[in-house]
């Protein structure tokens, strides 16, 4: 298995209003969407195809929206530095962009 196509440490993973984690980790590798928690225990995870990532209406840039086996998670991803001095898109975009591009099968 190659390099993930997505990861995001630092995450804080919600359903509905009880949050699962602070610190959790988003993975997108091998096909699969994987929420963990900091210690790197599996919360969900999901094939690529049948994960839908939106952005919330009602949220922040650093916010999104996944859909994985039917229940709603709420990731506040944060801003991560993708090069020195250079602000770079939002993860919540970033990770929505990473789970088409990979249902899609491209890179």
């Amino acid at each position: 298995m190659g390099e993930p196509e997505f990861t995001a440490l630092g995450v804080r993973i919600g359903k509905g209003l009880r949050s699962l984690t602070r610190a959790g980790q988003v993975r997108i590798s091998g096909g699969r969407v994987e929420l963990l928690t900091s210690y790197g225990s599996e919360i969900d995870s999901a094939p690529v195809q049948a994960v839908r990532a939106s952005k919330p209406w009602f949220a922040s840039g650093d916010r999104a929206l996944a859909d994985l086996n039917g229940k709603r998670y709420v990731l506040t991803l944060g801003e991560q530095d993708p090069a020195p001095g250079e602000p770079g898109p939002p993860a919540a975009r970033r990770f929505i962009e990473a789970v088409r591009r990979a249902a899609r099968g491209g890179a």
